[in-house]
């Protein structure tokens, strides 16, 4: 009988322990791959919340403060831009396309996005992915709204609803345009970033709720209703910020330089990619955390599989015995425990894997649903290949402490275990 067969019956032998073994050390890989994959796709998915644009370009203030707010949707501009400044940039013989951006108002909590239906064919995240609608399309009336794939699942709305925007962001947002009611006319398909909590509707649309406003305050007496809108001039006169992109992405620093040495208003052009690796930078005590909750899962199931062949040893000093008697050499039995473990833990590393992929196709579209997280069932990253190698040596190192141990051990010592 060779050494693998009578390892193999060894383990049939102790079938019990050895599947509870099992089965924990693979519920330790699905969750080391997991973990991992959570990571990555997480900061991937945030360096790539927006994609293909070269440029965006806001009133001088901080790089990631004009982030925040043009593509997050957290805080304020510090000014706003002139519209005039905005038409002169974008019809620049390098700017291949233009998307304008108005921030202001919000709705339950949502940010609206003032804009014009470029954002919907040039806007993309991820590797290049452009929008999609799951309902509807793009607004063509002055009141259509369209809404990102959470605010019509957070607020049950549906295509053709009734909604009220309200004059402020958060908290802030005390005044509501209830004069100025907008038709859902689109929802779009989750995305996984900010888009999918905005609410987006025309340039216009954003003039027309505030034509009987001025610096943030309702005038008194003055009340212009929804029809009377539709007759008026609503150029924008200003606007948040605006996205670029180019005919080439050499002329993108030129560009940019120009931009910020603009003489008639003070502007600010950043590079989106640089500035989302600046501001991941700001959260890598978060990414080091994970690294080491992963660290500590691949520990303890490692930890376990050393305390059962530990613990199993004692038990099995007469089996030892009984093959020493019958010719075992040493060696034979060093190689006995070092292989249940190599078998052990190569085991429980496939069965992990096929749980990790098993988990990863059935909750990928539920956390996507939920919680807006994108995660690809696709095949392993470099550091998930490098943390099963690792797996792989130090479980089969693992059984070279209970083997030396049963080497050490005499024949006559094993014999004079009592029943």
């Amino acid at each position: 009988m060779t050494l693998l067969k009578l390892t193999w019956k060894s383990l049939l032998n102790r079938k019990a322990t050895v599947f509870l073994t099992l089965v924990s050390i693979s519920l330790s890989v699905a969750l080391l791959l997991g973990v991992e994959k959570v990571r990555y796709q997480v900061k991937d998915s945030f360096s790539s919340t927006v994609s293909g644009t070269d440029l965006i370009v806001g009133a001088r203030s901080g790089q990631i403060n004009l982030l925040l707010f043009s593509v997050f949707r957290i805080g304020n501009a510090t000014n706003n831009i002139s519209w005039d400044s905005y038409q002169k940039i974008s019809q620049h013989q390098k700017v291949k396309w233009s998307i304008p951006l108005s921030l202001g108002d919000s709705h339950m909590g949502f940010r609206v996005l003032g804009t014009n239906t470029d954002y919907f064919r040039h806007y993309k995240y991820g590797k290049s992915i452009p929008l999609e609608f799951a309902e509807g399309n793009e607004f063509s009336h002055l009141f259509d709204v369209v809404l990102g794939a959470e605010v019509a699942r957070e607020l049950n709305y549906q295509q053709g609803d009734k909604i009220v925007i309200a004059h402020g962001a958060g908290n802030a947002a005390l005044v509501e345009h209830d004069d100025k009611p907008f038709n859902v006319v689109g929802i779009l398909k989750p995305t996984g970033t900010p888009v999918d909590n905005t609410l987006h509707v025309s340039l216009e649309a954003i003039e027309a709720i505030h034509v009987d406003w001025k610096s943030g305050v309702r005038l008194p007496g003055v009340q212009i209703s929804a029809e009377e809108a539709y007759k008026m001039q609503l150029q924008p006169k200003q606007i948040t910020a605006f996205m670029l992109g180019l005919h080439s992405r050499l002329s993108t620093f030129h560009l940019q330089r120009s931009i910020n040495n603009y003489k008639r208003e003070p502007l600010l052009a950043i590079l989106p990619g640089l500035t989302l690796q600046e501001l991941w930078q700001m959260f890598g005590l978060a990414e080091k955390a994970l690294v080491v909750v992963t660290l500590l899962v691949a520990i303890s199931s490692l930890i376990g599989l050393l305390t059962l062949m530990l613990t199993s040893l004692n038990e099995r000093r007469r089996e030892m015995a009984i093959l020493r008697s019958v010719g075992a050499r040493p060696g034979h039995i060093f190689m006995l425990l070092t292989l249940e473990s190599v078998i052990i833990t190569s085991l429980s590393l496939i069965f992990g894997t096929l749980l990790y992929f098993s988990v990863l196709i059935v909750a990928s579209p539920l956390l996507q649903e939920t919680f807006g997280i994108l995660l690809h069932a696709q095949g392993f990253t470099a550091v998930q290949l490098s943390w099963l190698g690792i797996m792989l040596i130090v479980g089969s190192v693992v059984g070279v402490i209970p083997g030396y141990k049963a080497y050490r051990q005499s024949l006559s010592d094993g014999m004079a275990i009592r029943i």
